[in-house]
């Protein structure tokens, strides 16, 4: 996956003027600017040799210097390896590695299987994620990782499984205390900045939290998020060019959660004046820092 990708003798000449730091950089080349940046970075195969540095945010930047999720640990296996999504910023790395092993203390868990993380380079992806770009965001299956000798072609086969019921007002009986704990200690992390799971599961946790509950709060009902949460971190100390979202609300969000079910099981009536919503636009290389195409053009 580490060997070097060519992107052509167009792409080349196109970035050679975007080469030096951001600082000293002359103008976006034009011809660069209008090119969509997924299919730009979507077909590099291996990380920036460069210091590790997170560019701008989670769903408008890229990834210098990333770090390579082994495929396999004593705790963890990383899934759908075809993809190449299992690239990140070191400190993802080894908040993975540390949560594997509190998931591995748990009564039918070996460890984690872990989803898509970010492409070599970070950036947008070809399919999928409209975040994940700035090697910040992992994907954590809710599936109970019981074997960690999957082969390969077993990772491309297996599926994860959903946890919602009723449209994700609920948990199902695949919900365990131990998804609980697991998302307890992830968001009670001090490098988490929120976790994204769907809005059953979230009420079901502050029905069943005991003392503190200051960690609630990271934990965010969102859309989806059944078959796995996704877990993102701050912006490591240092990385004067990562952009960090806005906290969470003061609180322990659980009156929110409710409201996100409450709206599931009786949803309000659709307004008829409401303008159907457009569709958003492919980011270009112009809509991201302009550090990524150095990060995109280094061999």
């Amino acid at each position: 996956m580490a060997r070097r990708t060519r992107l052509g003798l167009s792409l080349s000449l196109a970035l050679a003027a975007c080469a030096a730091p951001e600082r000293a950089a002359p103008p976006l080349d034009p011809v660069l600017s209008g090119r969509e940046a997924k299919q730009l970075f979507g077909q590099v195969e291996g990380p920036s040799p460069r210091p590790s540095a997170v560019i701008g945010g989670y769903s408008g930047g890229c990834l210098a210097g990333a770090a390579q999720l082994p495929e396999s640990g004593p705790t963890w296996q990383a899934m759908r390896l075809s993809r190449n999504r299992n690239w990140a910023h070191p400190a993802m790395i080894d908040f993975l590695t540390d949560l594997s092993r509190v998931a591995a203390a748990q009564p039918g868990w070996d460890g984690l299987y872990i989803g898509d993380l970010s492409q070599p380079r970070g950036g947008p992806m070809l399919t999928g994620h409209r975040s994940h770009q700035s090697g910040l965001d992992a994907d954590i299956w809710m599936r109970p990782a019981d074997r960690l000798d999957l082969t390969r072609a077993e990772r491309e086969q297996l599926s994860s499984v959903s946890m919602r019921r009723a449209r994700g007002a609920f948990t199902n009986d695949r919900w365990s205390r131990a998804h609980h704990e697991i998302l307890k200690a992830a968001a009670s992390d001090a490098r988490v900045a929120r976790i994204f799971v769907f809005p059953g599961a979230k009420v079901r946790m502050c029905a069943e939290a005991e003392g503190d509950r200051a960690w609630l709060r990271k934990i965010r009902p969102w859309w989806g998020h059944h078959y796995h949460v996704h877990v993102r971190l701050h912006c490591p100390g240092g990385a004067r060019d990562c952009v960090a979202q806005d906290p969470p609300p003061p609180g322990d969000g659980c009156a929110e959660a409710q409201d996100w079910v409450d709206n599931i099981l009786d949803p309000p009536p659709p307004d008829p004046d409401a303008p159907p919503p457009e569709p958003r636009p492919e980011l270009t290389m112009a809509d991201l820092p302009r550090q990524c195409a150095t990060v995109l053009q280094s061999p």
